[in-house]
């Protein structure tokens, strides 16, 4: 099965995303917190998708998914966002982003954004 990267700020998000992607049988490949400790683990784990926050202190989601298409450019990257941040969307989906899920998640939009980026 697929590993999956999950960063986000808040540990409650991550928990939750973790939630609905391992019963479904996701491999959970790691967890990061801002954009600074996503590229370095991404470059380290090498997973084969990362849901990826946008609103982050220190790096925040558009910077870091920037660098880690530069790192790598066929990286998959899901982008999480709240509702009211499109604009933030359209600058993810232009830099490279895949794809992109609303909060608060709903499972079964998670899971159909991670198969079609999957390709599964």
């Amino acid at each position: 099965m697929a590993k999956i990267m999950i960063v986000d700020d808040a540990a409650f998000m991550r928990t939750l995303l973790k939630n609905i992607l391992f019963p479904k049988g996701y491999e959970i490949a790691g967890e990061a917190d801002n954009g600074a400790v996503a590229v370095d683990k991404y470059k380290e784990l090498k997973p084969d998708l990362v849901t990826m926050d946008i609103v982050m202190p220190n790096v925040n989601g558009i910077e870091a998914l920037k660098q880690i298409k530069e790192f790598d450019p066929n990286a998959k990257v899901i982008m999480c966002t709240a509702v009211g941040q499109e604009n933030m969307v359209r600058a993810a989906i232009m830099s490279g982003a895949k794809g992109y899920i609303v909060k608060p998640f709903q499972a079964p939009k998670v899971l159909e954004e991670v198969q079609k980026v999957l390709g599964s």
